[in-house]
């Protein structure tokens, strides 16, 4: 069984025979998504969507990449989206998001094939995607409940200085947790007050800053925790488990978790819970979005906006100090007044809206005699005029 963050091998990739079939092409599309510069976690993804895809289809008799049609690829597409796996709390359905990446990587790998000439039309070329409903507002943090979970590390133990040191660069920066796993001593330069990372999401580069009290921290855990936690020889990484190896990203997310859930503070997360409230508590500041997704390392400005739906506090605090009509007072200006000629304001005092409710309004009386006013019309309706006989007192009856 492959460890917890380690790489997965399929079943039917038997490394004592050499590929045949989907597996040499899928070998040579991996190898060409390499060539063309994409990062190691976006090929890997690649190949792990393609892999089940290929057990899928061999189950059902389908070797060869020419025998895979369209009508296949939808019978996949709905088997994903019945498709429940086990976890801890039961059966549970891929997500839209998780079947939209499987099947878009089946369509980057049939357009690759058909434009490299090893099939003569690409049969996922009318494939239609799941609709990704747009992103939940995350979760995020107050200052006083950040606070609390940065007390929570035991600071007597080498490995609570760590701990503390760990989360204090989550909160000073924001970024990624393998951003942070991959960390070297000499990625931090404390006189200049800045982070490099390397290796951020899509092999992008960035320098960010991170604040003084983060770095108190990382130096009080590089003197005094970390000697007792390196092995040799040292690949120069700043955060090192019991070990004295770097940290997979799934361990960073149950360190960080676990410390949210003993500060009780009733809120679900760990490593992007502080990445969210980084973002929104700069944003509620002050910070100009910008310069928030250059910290945070997005590709476009769409992935930070979702920051501005969590910022209510600071649009309640624009409204009241912009909107015109915010309170009592907030009537035409002297400017208008002067130019409309108008005394008062266009809203009604505070007094009205005090008085007690006026009673209902009741429906007039019926006239009298309604019954024979009635008939007659309807006498009238059926009769023409001319049809109107004079009684014997001169006056027309009908």
């Amino acid at each position: 069984m492959a460890r917890k963050g380690q790489k997965k091998s399929w079943p039917f990739l038997d490394p004592h025979r050499p590929p045949r079939g989907c597996q040499v092409l899928r070998l040579l599309w991996l190898d060409a998504l390499r060539t063309r510069g994409y990062s190691d976690p976006y090929v890997q993804n690649c190949e792990s969507a393609l892999g089940a895809f290929i057990l899928w289809a061999q189950e059902r008799g389908i070797t060869k990449a020419r025998e895979v049609t369209r009508p296949i690829l939808e019978s996949y597409q709905r088997w994903l989206f019945h498709y429940r796996r086990e976890t801890e709390e039961g059966d549970e359905p891929l997500s839209l998001r998780t079947q939209a990446e499987r099947l878009s990587a089946l369509k980057g790998f049939f357009k690759w094939l058909a434009r490299s000439g090893y099939l003569l039309a690409n049969p996922a070329s009318e494939m239609e995607l799941p609709r990704i409903p747009p992103r939940r507002p995350p979760e995020v943090l107050s200052v006083a409940e950040v606070e609390r979970v940065l007390a929570q590390p035991d600071l007597e133990m080498p490995m609570g200085l760590r701990d503390r040191a760990i989360l204090e660069v989550f909160y000073s920066t924001g970024m990624r947790r393998k951003e942070l796993s991959r960390l070297l001593v000499s990625d931090v330069n404390a006189e200049a007050g800045i982070v490099r990372i390397r290796h951020g999401k899509g092999k992008r580069e960035r320098i960010i800053p991170i604040g003084t009290r983060a770095l108190a921290w990382i130096a009080g855990y590089v003197r005094n925790a970390r000697p007792q936690l390196v092995a040799t020889p040292d690949d120069g990484t700043l955060f090192l488990t019991v070990s004295g190896k770097p940290f997979w990203p799934d361990n960073l997310t149950d360190l960080v978790r676990r410390y949210v859930e003993e500060s009780g503070v009733g809120k679900p997360g760990s490593c992007h819970l502080f990445r969210h409230t980084v973002a929104t508590l700069m944003l509620e500041n002050g910070a100009d979005i910008r310069f928030i997704q250059e910290m945070l390392g997005h590709a476009t400005l769409q992935a930070t906006e979702i920051y501005t739906h969590v910022s209510i506090r600071a649009l309640k605090e624009i409204h009241a100090a912009t909107h015109p009509g915010r309170d009592w007072g907030g009537g035409a200006d002297e400017r208008d007044e002067a130019e409309e000629g108008v005394g008062e304001p266009s809203i009604p005092p505070q007094s009205l809206l005090c008085r007690p409710p006026a009673p209902p309004l009741t429906p007039p009386a019926p006239p009298l005699d309604t019954r024979a006013r009635a008939r007659v019309f309807s006498r009238r309706k059926r009769c023409p005029r001319h049809l109107f006989r004079p009684d014997r007192s001169g006056t027309a009856k009908p």
